[in-house]
């Protein structure tokens, strides 16, 4: 599961890296969280990129909730093609999610340790998406988006069993404008170098979207002594 992520990188940018026109909405997040506006790239036309602000988890256009979409932050690469709130956006309604990194916990519950999970090769990547265009009842459109996951890879196995499809650099227009199998053939585990880091608990709280949030966790106090302990 990928329930938070960064992409600290100014807007300029991110343009730069995936050949769209600059968005004026867009800016360096640091704790990106569902059902916050985020970033995706998508098919403007025929070949085209754009770059749309939407909101993370998916509402099917059947849904008679935007709630629904708080369950629909992720979409499992297996089962994509045969799911009623994915088949559709996985055949025509594919996106590519700018990413610099994203968060797993591991632990036990009330002691959970943050990882920040980067690739020290890409400072920027992406994640495959999908996206959908939900209609309210007073007739406005509602755009969101959700991140395909897939089984971990070996670094990130080491404390979560599942991650982010992370797309390679050279298929953005293979996920955006070829077939389904083509599409297909990209969900797998990175096979790319990740860098797992430990980080404090700010992430833990979606309304720390600063800096700070990836910093360092703060040392541990030294032991107290013993002063029980034998002089001899």
């Amino acid at each position: 599961m990928c329930s938070r992520y960064f992409l600290d990188a100014d807007g300029n940018i991110i343009a730069y890296t995936f050949q769209v026109p600059v968005h004026d909405r867009v800016k360096k997040r640091f704790n990106i969280a569902p059902t916050q506006d985020a970033p995706v790239i998508r098919a403007a036309e025929a070949g085209v990129r754009e770059m749309a602000m939407l909101r993370w988890g998916l509402v099917p256009s059947w849904a008679k909730d935007v709630k629904i979409g708080s369950q629909m932050i992720n979409a499992r690469s297996e089962t994509l093609a045969e799911k009623p709130a994915f088949r559709n956006a996985f055949r025509l309604r594919r996106c590519i999610v700018p990413a610099t990194g994203f968060f797993e916990w591991t632990g036990e519950a009330g002691r959970k340790q943050a990882y920040a999970i980067t690739i020290p090769e890409r400072p920027i990547f992406a994640f495959a998406g999908l996206w959908e265009w939900w209609k309210r009842e007073d007739g406005e459109g509602v755009e969101t988006f959700t991140i395909v996951t897939t089984d971990a890879n070996e670094a990130v196995g080491a404390i979560h069993d599942r991650m982010p499809v992370i797309l390679p650099a050279d298929a953005y227009d293979r996920w955006l404008f070829g077939t389904a199998e083509d599409a297909r053939s990209l969900l797998q585990p990175s096979a790319e170098t990740i860098a797992l880091r430990r980080i404090g608990a700010l992430v833990g709280n979606s309304k720390n979207d600063v800096p700070e949030v990836l910093a360092d966790p703060p040392a541990e106090p030294p032991a107290k002594e013993d002063r029980n302990r034998s002089l001899f």
